[in-house]
């Protein structure tokens, strides 16, 4: 891990520093993060695991097959809840083009231009390598805090991202950096309980980041502000987390014999190397 967070920061902040610096934009630094992410994620698996551990990785990235409630909470919680919260604080407005336009324009940068070119991957590295390995040894919410500070870190030249290093004033940085960090651990959280919950689906959890990328107030033009999708993470977290405490419960109450309606997994540290024994069909395990 500790070779992991070096690599990938310094790698990452260099690549968004330079594309700052040279190019005024921090997208080809974002891409040019991801592929570190994925590289660096790769390397590590294999130096530590083998190739097995690797192949297990990409096949939990593509672990599609998960209940339905699954998908309900990772397409349509964070954004149906951010405008919830904008209506209940007087922050709504109506969509400029319509519903229409904006139901398409949250799918497209959800499921496509999020989730399939960028988040999958991503979360294949916090969360399937990083997040994963700390939650072996330490529990969900142990990994989480402890994750959430080179996610946090990884993310820091991103204020600089609209008015560049001379056009912003250390004030907004500074406050900036300090919602970062205060709000990562809950965002990790959240993406731990999705990673257990759906039995190590990176997909669901892709998805879920996506989905929190598109309910921002420049892609989910419904609300002012830039706090309101922070608030429905923060809530959607409770929800989840309440529905898997209820789920863990009914588990432990049911019979000897097993209630057929809950199902396990095993975690992919008990099969090959740290590999799980299970494919696609990968069964659900309560957080």
């Amino acid at each position: 891990m500790a070779a992991f967070v070096l690599i990938v920061l310094l790698l990452s902040w260099t690549g968004q520093i330079l594309s700052l610096l040279l190019l005024g934009d921090i997208l080809p630094g974002i891409l040019a993060e991801l592929l570190i992410l994925l590289g660096t994620a790769i390397l590590v698996t294999g130096v530590a695991d083998g190739r097995p551990a690797v192949r297990e990785l990409f096949r939990r990235a593509f672990r599609w097959r998960v209940a339905p409630a699954w998908y309900v909470a990772a397409l349509l919680g964070l954004p149906a809840l951010t405008v919830l919260i904008a209506a209940a604080t007087g922050t709504f407005h109506p969509p400029a083009g319509g519903w229409g336009l904006l139901l398409g324009n949250y799918l497209l940068n959800t499921l496509i231009i999020g989730a399939l070119l960028g988040n999958i991957w991503e979360e294949l590295a916090w969360t399937g390598v990083v997040q994963d390995r700390i939650m072996d040894r330490r529990g969900p919410v142990t990994a989480a805090l402890l994750t959430a500070i080179p996610f946090a870190l990884i993310h820091l030249p991103f204020a600089f991202a609209e008015r560049g290093f001379s056009g912003t004033p250390w004030s907004d940085v500074a406050i900036s950096w300090l919602v970062l960090f205060l709000f990562a651990p809950f965002f990790r959280l959240l993406m731990g309980i999705a990673y257990l919950g759906t039995g190590y689906s990176l997909f669901i959890v892709g998805l879920l980041h996506a989905s929190f990328n598109a309910s921002m107030s420049t892609k989910l033009d419904v609300f002012d502000g830039e706090w309101q999708q922070i608030a429905a993470l923060i809530l959607l977290l409770g929800v989840v987390a309440a529905a898997n405490a209820f789920r863990a419960s009914r588990l432990k109450r049911a019979p000897a014999g097993g209630d057929p309606d809950v199902r396990t997994a095993q975690h992919p540290a008990a099969g090959l190397g740290r590999t799980s024994a299970t494919d696609g069909d990968s069964p659900q395990a309560p957080a």
